[in-house]
């Protein structure tokens, strides 16, 4: 074979080797569908949350309650997986949800031209010195009363309160607010074809309402520091209108103790409860169902912000469970159980209470804690949860209705209603579940139903965080 036309096979070779390779290429003009996949990526633990398994359940109570005239119901259910915290949050958790906003507020006057106008606690440029839009620089450290200036002591101590009747110095409650928006991805789903409708066959095309008449919630700060809250009523315009914002003080109310209480002596909870170190592993209280959705947002975002997530990857929000994910996971996915363990007895073989609660009228001791309990002090359920029963009970996402139970949809049920802020106040309840310490055994049933105002806080109501879990069948 001469050298010409070596070099004739090698091209024919080349081009035949590139058709082949043309024709296996998922970009290919033809040939077999192969379908194009996606970068696997396996979904991390998050942090002291166990894994609740999807599943069926008989929703709701099967015996009637002859004391209270309530008729017996039940609704069977499934739900997909999700985690769940293993313990309620604690006061230890909290406080870390508090000081991240106190340290934002205090980096944020730092960096105000009114308190010196220290710039470096901004950030402003990316790594290219292009500017960006500015965000606090978490790595500069916020300095101690020794080491600040006059300006930076000043930016430091604005969001204190001194009690002139007692001296004492505190957080100021007012000025601890957290900011954060919200997207109504179901909102988003059910309008979506408003914004964006296909074109097709006009004559199969359903009728569709125009214009879409909307509600959001939006918030703002005025110049004297007030905070505005508005739910705003208007034409469906654009994606922007899924949003809403919301402003909450996040401070936990820790008079409760004496407003739940008043003819009590339990002022030395209002002091001491969320701020001494004994109670760190107590689960927080005096916390709104709105608090409660407010920590669940700064969760997210703490968590997005510490995790490297690979780009098309998304991890679901932090929220709290709807009232079918708590009972079906109090009850561990078994419609049998009535409390969190299997069986109707609330004392062990040993002759121990298996919840913190009230078991005799004015006796709050006989499972040896007056109030709250540090958590984990009883054993868990088959899920590996605990105190779910007991010990404080625990906002839902889920709205309160009578009939609430028999308006959701059997796959994933939840009754939402997003008040207004124009709403009377009976429309702001939501649903708590699983009693508490000062409640007698009938209300730490996984099956009882009870309610709170949305805006309300106490000393017997705190709250766990679920997220959805990304779970596939192998």
């Amino acid at each position: 074979m001469n050298k010409k036309n070596l070099i004739q096979l090698i091209l024919a070779c080349g081009i035949l080797l590139s058709l082949i390779g043309c024709g296996a290429s998922r970009s290919a003009v033809g040939g077999e569908v192969t379908g194009i996949r996606l970068a696997s990526w396996n979904e991390p633990a998050p942090y002291g949350m166990v894994k609740i398994p999807e599943g069926h359940i008989l929703l709701g109570d099967k015996a009637s309650d002859s004391l209270w005239g309530e008729k017996p119901f039940v609704r069977p259910i499934s739900v997909g997986a999700f985690w769940m915290d293993k313990h309620e949050v604690t006061n230890a958790q909290y406080r870390q949800f508090v000081h991240y906003v106190r340290d934002s507020i205090i980096r944020e006057r730092l960096a105000d031209p009114a308190y010196g106008g220290d710039e470096t606690y901004r950030i402003t440029e990316d790594k290219y010195g292009e500017p960006i839009k500015p965000y606090l620089d978490w790595s500069k450290s916020i300095p101690t009363e020794k080491q600040a200036n006059d300006d930076e002591l000043r930016a430091i101590n604005s969001l204190y309160y001194t009690n002139p009747a007692t001296g004492k110095k505190s957080l100021d409650p007012k000025q601890l607010l957290y900011r954060y928006e919200e997207y109504n991805y179901r909102l988003a789903a059910l309008y979506r074809n408003q914004l964006h409708q296909p074109k097709g066959n006009e004559k199969w095309e359903r009728e569709i309402e125009k214009p879409v008449i909307i509600t959001k919630d939006t918030a703002w700060i005025d110049q004297s520091g007030l905070v505005h809250r508005e739910t705003l009523t208007r034409e469906l315009k654009s994606e922007y209108d899924f949003i809403s914002t919301y402003i909450v003080p996040i401070y936990p109310d820790e008079v409760c103790w004496v407003n739940d209480f008043p003819n009590s002596t339990n002022e030395t909870y209002t002091k001491l409860y969320f701020n001494h170190p004994g109670y760190d592993d107590y689960p927080v209280v005096g916390v709104s169902w709105e608090q409660a959705n407010a920590y669940c947002a700064w969760r997210t975002n703490f968590y997005l912000r510490g995790t490297k997530i690979p780009e098309g990857q998304v991890v679901e929000a932090f929220r709290l469970p709807t009232e079918a994910e708590w009972e079906y996971a109090a009850r561990s996915g078994n419609s049998n159980n009535v409390y969190p363990w299997n069986s109707e007895d609330l004392e062990s073989d040993e002759a121990c209470y298996l919840g913190n609660f009230k078991p005799a009228e004015g006796d709050y001791t006989a499972d040896k804690h007056l109030i709250t309990a540090e958590v984990e002090s009883f054993s868990p359920n088959d899920f590996g949860l605990y105190d779910m029963a007991g010990n404080v009970a625990e906002w839902t996402s889920t709205a309160w209705s009578y009939s609430g139970q028999k308006l959701m949809d059997d796959v994933n049920p939840e009754y939402s209603y997003w008040a207004s802020f124009l709403d009377a106040h009976i429309k702001t309840m939501k649903v708590v579940k699983g009693g508490s310490w000062k409640d007698v055994a009938r209300y730490i049933r996984s099956t009882s139903r009870s309610k709170d105002f949305q805006d309300r806080a106490h000393s017997y109501i705190g709250f766990r965080c679920v997220r959805t879990a990304i779970s596939f069948k192998k």
